[in-house]
Parts: structure tokens; sequence; C-alpha cells
């Protein structure tokens, strides 16, 4: 589940904001099919008390309940959190940005599993990589692979005059899983202008929430949202969500191109190859394309 500072996320918050409520998700941790007598005698309050804080979490969505037999049982929906805060002030640099649809690749290799959805249904067949070439993809609004890497272009508009200060790179990110597994991790290895930059461990291919964009005809059970991550690469180091990342710096990369070349793999030599799903407008909880920023002064 991801949160942000909006009132839209304040049923989660309070939720939490209880240490009787924390002590019952920690139960259902350990034992994810207690009814609520079961927990009544573990935190010794009364079987009310306990239905009242249940029903709070169940009001945030973090746990659900199912009937089996005349019991009520209650099992936790929820695996991680993620707060995400307000992107912070940039310098006062000058800026131009280049917003890319997902499905305006320029170049790929992908296997299966595989494919892209669009506002109204998928886009070609689902599973087959011939589809990626269609011209179709680009009305893709998400696209997902098992292996191998999408390759992306954005425009260098500096001119000699210019002198190139920071790259911001802004992306919904996934795992994937056919279907979907909240606990899937997947090694996504970021490149600019053929140079590594570094690789960020996906946590899963969520499905526990229905993503705030995601077009109601695809069903619930698979690819519903991805985690927003923000690159930034200085003249001093490559930075993730504002940490420090890698020793990557802009003096690392080739900027006399005419293009930046920015690419998602998912490498064979990878730790954790449990794909890639790259979220875009329309889909998944952040209504964006790819986003690449480029400051100079």
């Amino acid at each position: 589940m991801q949160l942000d500072l909006t009132d839209a996320s304040l049923p989660a918050y309070k939720a939490l904001a209880s240490s009787v409520r924390l002590r019952i998700i920690r139960l259902l941790s350990s034992n994810p099919r207690m009814n609520v007598t079961d927990l009544a005698v573990q935190l010794n309050l009364s079987p009310a008390i306990i239905l009242m804080h249940l029903n709070k979490l169940e009001a945030a969505g973090l746990i659900g309940f199912e009937k089996k037999g005349h019991n009520k049982i209650s099992k936790l929906k929820v695996d991680e959190i993620y707060v995400r805060f307000p992107k912070k002030i940039y310098s006062a640099f000058e800026a131009y940005e280049t917003q890319i649809p997902v499905g305006q690749y320029t170049a790929f290799s992908v296997q299966p599993s595989c494919g892209l959805a669009g506002e109204k249904d998928y886009i070609g067949k689902v599973d087959n990589p011939s589809y990626f070439m269609s011209p179709e993809r680009m009305k893709a609004g998400m696209v997902w692979f098992s292996n191998g890497f999408l390759e992306y272009q954005a425009p260098n508009l500096l001119n000699a005059d210019k002198h190139l200060e920071m790259l911001d790179l802004s992306v919904e990110l996934g795992s994937e899983f056919p279907f979907s597994n909240n606990v899937w991790p997947s090694d996504i290895t970021f490149f600019i202008n053929n140079i590594e930059i570094g690789t960020w461990t996906s946590p899963g291919d969520f499905a526990d929430v229905r993503g705030k964009y995601t077009p109601a005809w695809l069903p619930d059970n698979v690819n519903q949202y991805g985690i927003q991550k923000i690159l930034r690469i200085t003249g001093h180091g490559s930075y993730l969500d504002g940490q420090p990342f890698t020793d990557i710096s802009l003096d690392s990369l080739d900027t006399n191109q005419q293009t930046f070349t920015i690419r998602f793999e998912v490498k064979n030599d990878a730790k954790n190859q449990g794909g890639c799903t790259i979220f875009g407008k329309e889909f998944g909880n952040y209504n964006q394309d790819i986003v690449f920023k480029v400051f100079y002064s």
C-alpha cells in the first residue's frame, strides 16, 4: 500500500495510531487467520472492543474479513506501506522537462510474461513480444516484461553556452509476476546514455488495492500500481529518492549527443529476476508519464 500526505490517506494513518491496533497487526502477521475471540484472549480485552478496532483497520484497507462457519476470521491485506512526501524544492537552475509516454520506447528486448495495456483494453496479445513493435504501443499506459529492457529517448536541447547541472528521472515502477504477487523482489537497473547508474530492488508486483488511476476494465488481480522513483544525477554522484545511490556523476556521461537515452533493464545475471512494470498516465498511483528533467545554468 502506498500513502501520501493528502486527506485520502488519513484513514490509514488513524488506523495505525493505536497501540492496540498495532498489536493486532503483529498478531495477524504471525497467525493470519485469527477470529475476534482469539484476539480478545491474546490482548486481554473484550470481544466488543476488539471488533471496534478491527472495523477501523478494515475501513483503512489494512485487513479483511471472511466467514468460516460462525466465526469471523481476520486477515492482513497489506504486506508493506510506503509514505510519499511532497517533492523537495529544486535549486534555482533553469530547466526543461520531457514527458515520455511509457509506450514510446525506441528499443526493446523483452521476454514473457510481457504485454501492454491501454485506456480500454490490452494492446495486442499478452505474452507475445512481437506486439511490442505495434504502432498501437504509443497508446499504452502500462507496459511489463519479465526479463530484458525498454529504452527511451529524450531530446538534448542544451546549446554550447549552457552548462548541465543536474538530471532528474521520475517514473512509477514495480515488479512483474503473472497476475500479481505483493512479495516478488526484482532488480531493476537504470541506464542513462548507456552508462549503468545503479540498481533498485522493487519489493513486489502490487494488487492489494486498486491503483488510484488504473482504468476500471483492468482486473483486480493484476498489476495495479508501482512505487514512484526519482533518480537524480549531479556533478558529485547519483541519488535515489533523495538518498545517496551510486558514485556515477554527470562527468561519467557523454552529454554531447543529440538525445539522452534512458533504459530500464532486468539483467540476465540479476539476483532477483522479478520483471519490471512501468506505469504511465491513467494507470497506477501517479498520473504521469516518464518524466525526464534537465537542469542547466
